[in-house]
């Protein structure tokens, strides 16, 4: 009987670990209250609320824009992908911040990653 505890306890851990997505990445910007050649910055905060860490984590950057460099390491745009942390990963519940100075906030969206659990 302890067994079949041990295996049903084992399988929902592995299960649980294996559901994360890119539902698990959530996007927050606000306006840091700094103007940028008459634009306002905005700081943008990507969070993994997963317990796998995602790598290879890609946005749809799509029209993106701004006149304040982004470190590459963190955001790099090709072709209107973004690829965030250069493919490194994004732990579990951590996060990854960057701003940019645009008229208006961007809209990133999550196109696709990797999961990685141990």
């Amino acid at each position: 009987m302890a067994a079949v505890i041990l295996f049903a306890f084992l399988y929902l851990i592995h299960r649980g670990n294996g559901s994360c997505s890119l539902d698990n990445i959530s996007i927050g910007q606000s306006k840091t209250g700094a103007t940028i050649q008459n634009k306002p910055e905005w700081n943008v905060t990507i969070t993994n609320n997963c317990i796998c860490s995602q790598l290879d984590l890609k946005l749809n950057c799509n029209g993106f824009q701004t006149i304040e460099a982004v470190d590459p390491s963190i955001l790099s745009n090709s072709g209107g992908v973004c690829l965030l942390n250069n493919g490194q990963p994004i732990y579990g519940f951590s996060s990854l911040t960057f701003k940019y100075a645009w008229d208006t906030s961007f809209s990133f969206n999550p196109i696709s990653s990797q999961t990685a659990c141990s």
